[in-house]
């Protein structure tokens, strides 16, 4: 989603910051479920840890970074194009399965 990409963007923009989900709530201006649901999210997916009740921007892997690198350009230079993508579902999950990371690849 476009506010799962918000979220990635900040904790990534300010990876020595431990926020605090209340903090990403007003940062973003967005309800609470929202944040905690893709805080988990991000968590699962190895782009934030959280520790003492604080989150951080994490990158599991060197790809992941590589990839989150070219998200923040993409989204930089060409902000439209990447919410259009996010809001054609059929593209997007054709998109996310591409650089899917199955437990056996790992």
């Amino acid at each position: 989603s476009v506010w799962a990409l918000e979220l990635l963007l900040l904790l990534r923009s300010r990876p020595d910051v431990a926020w605090r989900a209340e903090d990403l709530v007003r940062e973003l201006r967005a309800s609470t479920p929202l944040i905690a649901d893709n805080l988990a999210r991000l968590q699962a997916s190895g782009l934030a840890v959280q520790a003492e009740g604080v989150w951080r921007f994490a990158s599991a892997t060197p790809e992941l970074e590589r990839f989150c690198d070219q998200l923040a350009e993409a989204y930089q230079t060409r902000p439209v194009t990447l919410i259009n993508l996010i809001a054609a579902p059929s593209q997007v999950q054709d998109l996310a399965d591409a650089f899917k990371l199955r437990g056996e690849d790992r």
